[in-house]
């Protein structure tokens, strides 16, 4: 069986969001065995998975992203769309934009402490599409 749907992610702020369960609650019902893949249809935000608890670690992770990739820096050419936008290609590139996991009984099987991050590297992104196909029997 492969499933494939479209789903959208309400506006976030700046920064990494734990949203396993915004994701999930819009899911139909997964197979038994399989795997999901998540895509997002867009070139300034990423998908990450990663601790699912302590959330000081959203916080550092946006803080090291931006200083691997600082905003208004004079070699950069594509500043028309204003100065965090090509810095959030850039963050989107070393991300990532798409995850795959594996499916268990019927239900996602992430980690004790693993989470689904959306990665939002725009000063106000808006509303985001993902693309979720579901593989499995």
């Amino acid at each position: 069986m492969v499933q494939q749907i479209e789903i959208t992610l309400q506006p976030k702020r700046r920064g990494f969001h734990l949203v396993t369960s915004e994701i999930v609650s819009q899911l139909p019902k997964l197979p038994k065995t399989g795997i999901v893949n998540i895509f997002t249809k867009h070139t300034s935000c990423g998908l990450s998975i990663n601790e699912n608890c302590d959330p000081d670690v959203r916080i550092d992770m946006e803080t090291i992203f931006n200083r691997l990739v600082p905003e208004n820096r004079p070699e950069y050419e594509h500043t028309l769309e204003g100065a965090d936008d090509m810095p959030a290609h850039a963050k989107s590139t070393l991300s990532g934009v798409s995850i795959t996991i594996p499916i268990t009984d019927g239900r996602l099987n992430l980690g004790t402490w693993q989470g689904i991050y959306f990665c939002e590297y725009r000063n106000y992104g808006g509303a985001r599409e993902l693309v979720v196909t579901i593989i499995g029997e």
